[in-house]
């Protein structure tokens, strides 16, 4: 036989409703925390870099050596990325360093994931586009000029 019903608790409420808030957080928490970790780097000039050295504003220094690039985190907070030429790494090192501004290297695979994340321009697909583009007008002109010489020949 069944017997009469039990009507909940405040007790056997609480407990689910406080588990199904911990879930809750605990899928929130790695979400704000990853757009906390999330840089955003600002594009600057080189110019705009050597005044900022010569002006004690840079606390940090990472080069990339694969990107030839380097990103620099300023005092005020700032992330700026500034690119250098082929061969320049080890004097722009050695100036930061010399006005003792920490410098890291990315490890190989660091530097080549980061590579991977660098959108690529597709130049050749604007290329092939265009010649089919061109190659499609061409034969619709020989085909139209042709029905017209056939049709005059009539």
């Amino acid at each position: 036989m069944i017997g009469p019903k039990r009507l909940p608790t405040p007790r056997r409420i609480s407990l689910p409703v406080a588990c199904l808030a911990l879930a809750c957080l605990a899928a929130v928490a790695p979400a704000s925390a990853a757009a906390e970790a999330t840089v955003t780097y600002t594009h600057e000039s080189r110019q705009a870099y050597e005044q900022q050295l010569a002006a004690k504003q840079i606390q940090s220094v990472t080069f990339n050596k694969r990107l030839r690039s380097m990103h620099i985190t300023l005092t005020n907070g700032q992330h700026m990325l500034v690119k250098y030429g082929k061969g320049e790494q080890p004097t722009l090192a050695a100036q930061l360093q010399g006005k003792r501004i920490p410098v890291t290297v990315l490890k190989p695979a660091e530097a080549q994931a980061e590579a991977k994340n660098v959108p690529v321009h597709h130049k050749i697909r604007y290329i092939v586009g265009g010649v089919v583009i061109a190659i499609v007008v061409v034969v619709g002109a020989v085909l139209l000029i042709n029905r017209r010489r056939k049709l005059a020949a009539e």
